[in-house]
């Protein structure tokens, strides 16, 4: 494990053991909260896009999303399809994306922290959702066969990777010919300063990982995905300097893609 996973593991372990203790929801502790404060008028996260209503039909009181947008509306997720979801966390993506696919299709989850994996299977466990399933690994190296699943998803977790085209080219690899890439991630939209790149803390916090739109976009089209659309939402200052973004990130695997 790099000393980038291992900061990565450590904050985000660190994080579902204190979700637990509050009863699940990363909202109710009183320090170091990972959820954005809602628009009263709409009950909405500014942030994630999540809803009361959502919570409430998957068996969640509150947000366990650590994440920085929806990518279950993202997706715009059919009836059937199946669907893969990258750094799966507290499972709280996982969980909507089963509810949204039907009985007749299923979500997975792929994480590395033991910590995430037993709470999202608590939340699975309230969800009363038997279409959902969570795997032990890295996002590197997805335990899931070839052309697999119709639809992969990820929220604020592909920045944390050491080696992001490694992700991307496990991404397509698992993807049916036609399956189609919707995720939420943070992108450099100013480049940051030398010291924040090479904090392993700052790499945790989604800060120090990011690269630039230009970057991600290759990486797409490396690894074989059509039509790569990145749509940022919100643009945030670096402190120590440098300017970070949340995006929206859709590719496809061509149909006639391996």
């Amino acid at each position: 494990m790099s000393d980038v996973q291992k900061a990565v593991r450590e904050r985000y372990a660190a994080a579902a053991t204190r979700m637990s203790a509050d009863g699940g929801g990363c909202c109710s502790s009183s320090s170091e909260s990972c959820c954005s404060a809602a628009d009263d008028a709409t009950g909405i996260s500014l942030t994630t896009g999540y809803t009361d209503q959502d919570l409430v039909q998957i068996g969640l009181a509150q947000s366990v999303s650590m994440g920085c947008g929806n990518p279950t509306t993202l997706a715009q997720l059919k009836p059937g399809e199946t669907v893969l979801d990258l750094g799966s966390g507290g499972g709280m993506d996982v969980l909507m994306s089963a509810r949204r696919v039907g009985p007749e299709g299923h979500a997975y989850g792929v994480d590395m922290t033991d910590e995430m994996l037993q709470l999202a299977e608590s939340n699975k466990a309230n969800s009363g959702l038997a279409n959902a399933t969570f795997l032990k690994g890295t996002i590197e190296a997805i335990p899931l066969p070839a052309a697999t699943v119709d639809v992969v998803i990820s929220n604020c977790v592909i920045n944390l990777a050491d080696d992001k085209g490694a992700v991307i080219r496990e991404a397509y690899r698992v993807l049916k010919p036609g399956g189609r890439l919707a995720v939420a991630d943070m992108v450099e939209m100013e480049a940051l300063a030398p010291d924040v790149k090479k904090a392993a803390d700052a790499w945790a916090g989604c800060i120090a990982g990011t690269i630039p739109v230009d970057d991600y976009r290759q990486i797409l089209v490396s690894a074989g995905f059509a039509d790569p659309e990145i749509e940022i939402h919100q643009v945030n200052e670096v402190p120590e300097g440098g300017k970070i973004g949340s995006a929206y990130i859709r590719a496809v695997k061509p149909a006639g893609g391996p």
